[in-house]
């Protein structure tokens, strides 16, 4: 948990869900924060402290709530240039096979394997 990308994602998913529609969702910041997922302030003694939601928010300003779902639209243009999918432009975060956004040039192969 202490790893710097498991952090800062469970802030991201925090600031998606606290726009979305759960009516919950703006308690995600507090429950991030009471278990420690943020990431953690460092002070001038190079002493680290737990983060804090609305620090954070004030910090990265420059995050938008929709921030996540931006780097999920992005992701997959990306990912056809390199490895296509078996239907070319249909993207999706849960497909599976040569559709997943985890597929690499090794899965094709795999793929063919089963086939």
């Amino acid at each position: 948990i202490g790893q710097p990308s498991d952090t800062q994602l469970y802030f991201l998913i925090a600031r998606f869900l606290e726009a979305g529609p759960c009516q919950d969702a703006a308690e995600v910041g507090d429950f991030v924060q009471e278990k420690e997922l943020l990431p953690k302030r460092i002070d001038w003694t190079g002493k680290e402290h737990p983060g804090s939601y609305e620090n954070l928010v004030k910090l990265y300003r420059h995050i938008s709530p929709d921030h996540l779902l931006q780097v999920c639209e992005r992701v997959s243009p990306l990912l056809e240039r390199e490895v296509p999918a078996s239907v070319p432009g249909v993207n999706s975060l849960l497909g599976a096979g040569r559709q997943s956004v985890l597929r690499t040039n090794k899965s094709e192969c795999f793929y063919l394997l089963i086939k």
